[in-house]
């Protein structure tokens, strides 16, 4: 596929899914690809993560589940994109089933459902709305910690969300995206440090960080040039803090979330009870509530618009090629 139909077929589904979203009536008759990928997953970690089984066999289940698991959603990807691509104007049915694995309209939506909690029913109803996007004890947070824990996510979310399916769709057509949410969704489910997945999830983790690595860094660029400031002075906090993170990609968006808006984000937190020790992210207040999301709102909204725009320019500096 000539550079311009990648950079069309990007565009094409980043628009479509700012627009429309998932529709509701759609999830409620076929799901979500997501959904399916999630089921096949359990599929094979029923079949293949034995208790009984040593931590070797266990880490090697985990290899081939992941295998069988890129194998299928690639060769469906595959299958469908070249039935696409023969037929007049493909591209845009194909970007309508590419834009269903991005989420700009429902990260925004989630995001911005905790600062009205926070605005018309206060801390509780707050954190009623954090605990849908994030995984920590929400009765932990006081409106400071719910509203930093909104940001974090927005940060976060933006990268893996966003960011990152568009980047491998841009590079791969559906093929790349639908491996992307197949790599990821089987982190979010798989890959976790308990005793149940440390061996079977290893791989999953440890492809997730790599898949996510170009954009986490494109993430905190796009936020360190719609925030206010100099742009050098942010990077030094984002290479400074970045690394610190325990996690190799969440906090380069967070730290540039954290330096475009003047907070401090990250930090110690409690998950399930226990507080994970994690290094603050940028040089600003801790106090943080609803209008500091809504200002994180306006440069997400402010950094779709950079890439959307962005993208139109290459797309038809390409035709003019």
């Amino acid at each position: 596929m000539p550079l311009s139909d990648h950079l069309l077929l990007g565009l094409l589904a980043l628009l479509l899914e700012a627009a429309c979203g998932y529709p509701d009536l759609l999830f409620r008759i076929i799901r979500h690809p997501v959904v399916w990928i999630g089921a096949l997953i359990s599929l094979l970690e029923r079949s293949l993560n034995h208790t009984a089984w040593s931590f070797f066999w266990r880490r090697a289940g985990g290899v081939l589940a992941l295998l069988v698991l890129l194998v299928v959603c690639g060769g469906i990807g595959f299958a469908i994109s070249q039935i696409l691509r023969a037929l007049p104007y493909g591209i845009l049915l194909e970007a309508a089933l590419a834009c269903s694995l991005l989420a700009q309209q429902s990260l925004g939506r989630h995001v911005a459902a905790v600062a009205l909690g926070l605005e018309t029913g206060g801390l509780a109803a707050g954190r009623e709305a954090v605990s849908q996007i994030v995984g920590r004890d929400p009765q932990s947070l006081d409106q400071a910690g719910v509203a930093r824990a909104a940001i974090e996510s927005l940060a976060e979310n933006f990268s893996d969300g966003v960011v990152a399916p568009f980047f491998w769709l841009l590079l791969g057509g559906l093929p790349g995206i639908l491996l992307y949410k197949a790599i990821n969704t089987a982190d979010s489910m798989i890959g976790h440090k308990s005793p149940r997945y440390l061996a079977f999830g290893w791989a999953a983790a440890r492809i997730d960080d790599l898949v996510n690595l170009p954009a986490s860094r494109l993430s905190a660029l796009l936020l360190s040039l719609v925030a206010p400031g100099r742009l050098v002075a942010a990077w030094r906090v984002i290479w400074r803090d970045a690394p610190r993170h325990r996690s190799p990609n969440a906090g380069w968006p967070e730290a540039a979330m954290a330096q475009a808006l003047g907070l401090r984000l990250a930090g110690p937190r409690r998950y399930a009870g226990e507080i994970v020790a994690d290094a603050w992210m940028g040089d600003g207040r801790p106090e943080a509530g609803a209008a500091d999301i809504r200002a994180a709102l306006r440069l997400y909204r402010q950094c779709l618009l950079l890439l959307w725009s962005g993208l139109a320019v290459a797309w038809g500096l390409s035709l003019a090629l």
